[in-house]
């Protein structure tokens, strides 16, 4: 169960990452402190993210429902 988490979460998530690192050494850089400057790109970021592996992440996410759907009854054993 975390695993499939894990899996399905991690582009997301090291996307998002990735980007708000490159954007605060940027921030740090040019000494801007605009807090819409680190939101607005891990947004789209993300979004980019989704729209690319999107398909896949509900493909993951739907055979692990029917995965655990099947194994259900074998708990009462």
């Amino acid at each position: 169960m975390v695993w499939t988490a894990l899996i399905v979460s991690a582009p997301m998530l090291g996307a998002t990452l990735l980007v708000g690192l490159i954007i605060s050494v940027v921030q740090v850089a040019t000494q801007i402190q605009e807090i819409t400057l680190s939101y607005v790109p891990k947004l789209l970021a993300a979004a980019i993210i989704l729209i690319v592996l999107g398909g896949w992440m509900l493909g993951k996410l739907t055979q692990f429902a029917i995965t655990l759907y099947q194994t259900i009854p074998s708990l009462g054993d």
